[in-house]
């Protein structure tokens, strides 16, 4: 069975053009390969790429890592794409640059259309985080697949319906080993990740030790 995964599910407009030359492309960067070494961005054994971080733009849009980039131990401004037009009812994304953006770059869209504050996304692949959390932080529902205008809609639900603005936190249930972490700079969003990367090998210590039930 093929993964369902890297797969772009939008209508996608990509322009081939130059990097973009911004100051929030070092930050980016750099956010994105602290989840790399952190193993929450990479590529499973088939190849296949996994994660992606964005942040938005003053001047409009935002810059989010291309397609098929998670094997990259580190990113340089080539991998990098600038969304600047989506629609999430009509399914369609235009993007420029040196690559293709994110297969998940409609999810991120949706989110920075909500809510203005949110500055950056940072979204990671986890196994034993997704079991771990999903139904114990805000989740989307199973049943919606990812880079679709569903799991755009679920993320607006979740806002409404769940403790989401205050955790900045969401497991994407319908997205094996998915989770997503938004903040006001890149570095608040990877940060997210790695905050709950790190409370759950504790809860594992508890979990596992004489005194707790063990996990799994």
């Amino acid at each position: 069975m093929m993964r369902d995964e890297g797969v772009i599910k939008y209508v996608g407009h990509w322009q081939p053009g130059p990097a973009v030359s911004t100051p929030l492309m070092a930050p980016l960067m750099a956010g994105r390969d602290r989840l790399y070494d952190a193993g929450l961005v990479g590529a499973y054994p088939d190849g296949i790429g996994y994660g992606n971080v964005s942040v938005r733009l003053p001047t409009g849009g935002f810059l989010i890592s291309g397609t098929q980039t998670g094997a990259l131990p580190q990113t340089g401004p080539e991998h990098y794409s600038l969304v600047d037009q989506w629609d999430i009812a009509a399914n369609r994304l235009h993007c420029t640059g040196p690559i293709k953006a994110s297969s998940e770059s409609l999810t991120h869209g949706a989110l920075y259309d909500h809510d203005p504050a949110i500055g950056a996304i940072a979204h990671g692949h986890h196994p034993d985080l997704w079991a771990y959390y999903r139904d114990r932080l805000p989740t989307t529902c199973p049943s919606v697949p990812y880079g679709t205008p569903a799991m755009a809609a679920e993320m607006i639900r979740l806002f409404h319906d769940t403790d989401l603005p205050q955790r900045r936190v969401l497991v994407m249930a319908g997205h094996e080993d998915g989770v997503l972490a938004f903040g006001p700079t890149v570095a608040a969003a990877v940060q997210g990740l790695l905050d709950l990367q790190q409370q759950f090998q504790k809860s594992l210590q508890t979990l596992n030790s004489p005194e707790g039930q063990g996990y799994g």
